[in-house]
């Protein structure tokens, strides 16, 4: 079971171009429609504690899934999975050289895979729409969110929507008392938050002292500090790391850590790299790990007591006005970035439409339409 779940994160790690709000849409099309791993109850559990917790938001549902397959071996190995194929491209580009990524194909296939990103979250947004809004008060703190992260973006206002949309919930969404028996409440594992809180305050003492120990504190406590994930991690790592090398090559990583698949952390493997010209490798190796880590040690620290708790009527109703608000969350992210940096014309948009018809009414597996996509881009280029 193991290896599976590596083969799984491993090939979504190959294709999950488009950011979290994409990455989310992949892991619910994945695990959730086509293998079964986990319905929707325990997804939306899953999600919605991501939300309250700093780190990769997206990596740490992954890495969950993997948990609740294969407990801590399976967390691991989902991780490794998902993360080694953005890892190994940032890190050749930080030791060679990058001009065939100026290749048109290359941005073609790009350009193809941007426009999947749009087919999976619109997908995504439509069966967590229908699983997760039922009610009308559902729908409404849905619509709320979306207006308010289109018109207000930025992490304040993700976090300002998810606290509102858990007090939305606790007010008009509490569920009444359940027959079915619920989950034993493990409670929080202190192990867990204590090595959480150890390497927090004993990374913040090194970070900086020009040893590897010190490298890895600098991108532990960046990791400690991001909530929302993506993009938000950029002026963390930049006012962490920017300082050691040219403000060019730290903008060059920034540009392709969004150009190859997977999560947008591994920008510490471009920069650990950058930073550790002894040993890139080692860099490299050292700050990716060290800026996953506290999402990981805070989502096992919470998941049992979380799973356990979302079952009592009070917790139930704060966590349907998060899932309410997380499906906001993703019809906004569809607009912004995912279909304003994909189509970018009617051909973009007829590709779109083709390839969510094709994903609707044939359900094809997303490896074949990752490959439709971008031979479509490479011949768009073409022509």
């Amino acid at each position: 079971m193991i290896w599976q779940i590596f083969v799984r994160f491993f090939t979504l790690g190959l294709i999950s171009f488009g950011g979290p709000a994409a990455h989310i849409g992949y892991f619910r099309q994945t695990f959730v429609s086509q293998l079964n791993w986990l319905d929707d109850k325990r997804y939306g559990n899953i999600v919605a504690l991501s939300q309250f917790l700093p780190g990769p938001g997206s990596s740490q549902v992954g890495f969950a899934i993997g948990y609740h397959m294969g407990g801590i071996a399976g967390a691991v190995a989902a991780f490794i999975g998902f993360t080694l194929p953005s890892f190994l491209l940032l890190y050749l580009m930080a030791v060679t050289s990058s001009i065939w990524l100026d290749h048109s194909l290359f941005q073609g296939a790009i350009h193809g895979l941007k426009l999947l990103a749009v087919v999976v979250v619109a997908d995504a947004v439509m069966g967590m729409f229908r699983q997760f809004c039922q009610k009308p008060a559902a729908r409404a703190i849905m619509v709320f969110s979306t207006v308010l992260l289109l018109l207000f973006s930025g992490i304040v206002a993700q976090i300002a929507l998810i606290g509102l949309s858990a007090v939305l919930g606790y007010m008009f969404l509490v569920h009444p008392e359940s027959d079915t028996k619920p989950e034993q409440d493990a409670g929080i594992r202190w192990g867990y938050l204590l090595s959480f809180g150890i390497l927090l305050v004993g990374g913040s003492v090194i970070a900086g002292n020009g040893s590897l120990a010190g490298l890895f504190g600098q991108f532990f406590q960046a990791g400690s500090l991001v909530f929302g994930g993506g993009h938000v991690v950029l002026p963390l790592l930049e006012s962490t790391v920017g300082s050691e090398m040219a403000p060019d090559r730290f903008l060059a990583g920034y540009a392709l850590a969004q150009a190859v698949p997977g999560p947008m952390f591994t920008l510490a493997t471009f920069l650990g790299a950058e930073v550790w010209l002894s040993n890139p490798f080692m860099g490299a190796l050292v700050a990716t790990l060290a800026i996953f880590l506290p999402g990981f040690l805070l989502m096992l620290a919470f998941i049992k007591s979380w799973h356990a708790l979302s079952q009592r009527p009070r917790v139930a109703g704060v966590v349907a006005g998060i899932n309410a608000g997380v499906v906001g969350l993703l019809l906004s992210a569809l607009y912004s970035p995912v279909f304003v940096s994909g189509v970018l014309n009617a051909a973009d948009m007829a590709l779109v439409v083709a390839g969510f018809g094709i994903l609707k009414l044939m359900r094809v597996h997303i490896v074949l339409l990752v490959a439709g996509f971008a031979a479509a881009g490479m011949l768009m280029t073409l022509v």
